[in-house]
């Protein structure tokens, strides 16, 4: 098993037991993350699951009630790693929060994580049953990714750094139209998309910035870069609070569980 990159929220000082419990459900998360991929959501049992993480099926439910609490954890946690990914990006280099750049490195980022891929962009082939009340809970956190999106852009053209000749819904579009448009090339691999899954990337952003930006802009500061992440940051805080109602933590204290 690989290790995770992803690990269950530590938001402050554990005991030894309920650092090992957490450690635990790391494993059990990372074990039906790569499940669900590779046999999708109607295949994979509580017991495959505990095989592969190297546990007793008991100690499963003593985290998560049911197989349904335990899949939807694993989509929170998929789809908190690629909103965590932009925050991140957008802390190391200001150029992130330009539309083209973001779109591409979600693209490649997303390429490298078979876990987050199909769970980002709600592939029902794998999720199966769980489709349906995966995009209950994603779609909302969905939708306040899309309103902080367009606060996003907002800020982008207070700052001088997107075009005014379209209005902002209608950039917003764009943005998902483009995004959208080539992932359709993943899954269907035309004549003539380029063979090279960097090259579609360097596409996506080309497209944008040629759609987006003026021809002259100013570079992004440090400042707007923190700003835009923060918007990003909110989300996280929602997802965190999303998991937190569908986890046991049998070891925490009582006002810990949510």
């Amino acid at each position: 098993m690989t290790e995770n990159a992803n690990p269950v929220i530590r938001s402050e000082p554990e005991s030894d037991a309920a650092a090992e419990s957490l450690e635990r459900m790391d494993r059990v998360l990372d074990a039906a993350g790569e499940l669900l991929v590779r046999w999708g959501y109607r295949r994979v049992t509580i017991e495959d699951v505990a095989d592969r993480a190297g546990i007793g099926k008991g100690t499963v439910y003593l985290h998560f009630p049911t197989k349904e609490a335990l899949f939807l954890t694993v989509l929170l946690r998929g789809y908190r790693s690629v909103v965590g990914g932009i925050v991140e990006r957008m802390r190391a280099d200001p150029l992130e929060v330009l539309p083209g750049r973001m779109t591409r490195s979600l693209f490649v980022a997303l390429l490298a994580d078979p876990v987050a891929r199909p769970i980002y962009f709600g592939d029902t082939e794998l999720l199966g049953r769980l489709a349906k009340e995966a995009t209950n809970t994603l779609g909302p956190l969905r939708e306040r990714g899309q309103e902080l999106n367009r606060s996003h852009f907002q800020l982008l053209r207070d700052a001088g750094l997107l075009r005014t000749d379209r209005t902002l819904a209608e950039q917003h579009y764009l943005l998902q139209a483009v995004g959208a448009g080539f992932w359709f090339l993943e899954g269907f691999e035309l004549p003539s998309a380029p063979a090279d899954p960097a090259a579609r990337a360097e596409l996506q952003e080309y497209a944008l910035v040629a759609a987006l930006e003026p021809a002259v802009r100013p570079e992004p500061t440090v400042e707007l870069a923190e700003t835009v992440a923060r918007l990003y940051e909110s989300l996280i805080d929602v997802i965190d609070e999303e998991w937190r109602r569908r986890v046991r933590r049998p070891d925490a204290p009582e006002e810990r569980i949510r």
